[in-house]
């Protein structure tokens, strides 16, 4: 057997909806293990790439500093690099929170949050710093393809995987683009 296109996922800001819609290609997958090998993936619990990566598949937007640096090694030791979703592609669900200012966020969150006891703003070194807007990840990487729908579903997972392994445009027909 040839050697298998070796694939790392990780998923940033957003809901994890993506690695779901992957996960729904049920007995497809099986199919799909005889062709790729997942490195760093929340699918093998792997968080770090080990060995440099055919493709990099990254859902989510980019709203702190542990993201930038998740995405820059993505991007340094994946040939190919995808934004999977509307999160990644535009930012999506969590730039919601770009029509606000970061103190202003913070404080609605931990000062003035319904519930709220012992009201401050964190300040541990171990939580990331958020960036002042939640950021597409083609503004701080160079993005190869991009695979749309919120999430994309399993078809459109399958049609473009298999494209890429067969060495083809893993262009989506208009059928299998679904924002809902």
């Amino acid at each position: 057997m040839a050697e298998r296109l070796r694939v790392a996922t990780c998923s940033l800001a957003g809901c994890f909806g993506c690695h779901m819609s992957l996960l729904d290609l049920d007995e497809r997958l099986l199919g799909l293990l005889e062709v790729v090998e997942f490195d760093a993936s929340p699918l093998n619990d792997l968080k770090r790439i080990r060995r440099p990566a055919d493709l990099g598949l990254v859902e989510g937007g980019v709203c702190n500093a542990e993201n930038v640096r998740v995405l820059r090694e993505f991007r340094s030791h994946c040939r190919v690099l995808v934004a999977v979703g509307e999160c990644a592609i535009t930012g999506g669900i969590p730039s919601m929170r770009n029509g606000f200012t970061l103190k202003q966020c913070l404080e609605e969150a931990f000062i003035r949050g319904q519930g709220t006891e012992n009201a401050h703003i964190p300040d541990d070194p171990e939580i990331p710093l958020l960036l002042n807007k939640v950021r597409p990840l083609h503004h701080i990487v160079k993005v190869d393809h991009y695979l749309p729908g919120c999430p994309p579903a399993p078809d459109a997972f399958w049609h473009f995987l298999t494209a890429l392994v067969a060495g083809q445009d893993p262009s989506l027909p208009k059928e299998l683009i679904r924002f809902d």
